[in-house]
């Protein structure tokens, strides 16, 4: 078991077993609510659309809510826009891809993300998220506790063979 093996990275297993995730509380507390959080707000498109918007200089990014210790941001990526390799400081989080496609990298290979998918992380879960598509994406993302530190690392090379 490596460091990226974490009881939050296994956890991320229960979400192909849809009847387990409860309704999420007005303000989450635990890794199943903050994903049933996530699943609720990426079912309100009349909420979210509105407000994405697509640069192509810089990944565009807007916070949408925040609650006890916790923050949910909205982030659009165009093609060929990444997020270098990185982990979350302290806050562990769950990314759901909200549309399009998105490329998740890390030390076990890479993964391809659809539009419905989620990741769940633990601190210091090292990965880089890329738009390799011809088309643009939008991913939600929640932090627990609220992200106040992004540390970025140098590039690693994941193996080729390994993809999910």
């Amino acid at each position: 078991m490596n460091s990226s093996d974490s009881d939050l990275q296994i956890a991320g297993d229960l979400l192909e077993v849809q009847h387990l995730l409860r309704p999420a509380p007005e303000h989450p507390s635990t890794v199943a609510e903050f994903v049933g959080l996530a699943r609720t707000i990426a079912a309100d498109r009349d909420r979210w659309a509105p407000l994405v918007r697509y640069d192509a200089t810089t990944r565009w990014y807007h916070r949408l809510r925040t609650g006890p210790g916790y923050e949910v941001w909205l982030l659009s990526w165009v093609p060929g826009q990444g997020s270098g390799l990185h982990d979350h400081g302290p806050s562990s989080g769950v990314l759901t891809v909200l549309d399009g496609e998105l490329t998740e990298r890390t030390d076990q290979g890479k993964r391809t993300l659809g539009a419905g998918a989620q990741r769940v992380f633990a601190p210091g879960y090292v990965h880089e998220v890329v738009n390799d598509s011809l088309e643009p994406a939008v991913s939600l993302h929640v932090y627990y506790p609220g992200l106040t530190d992004m540390p970025m690392h140098a590039a690693q090379c994941a193996p080729a063979a390994a993809t999910a």
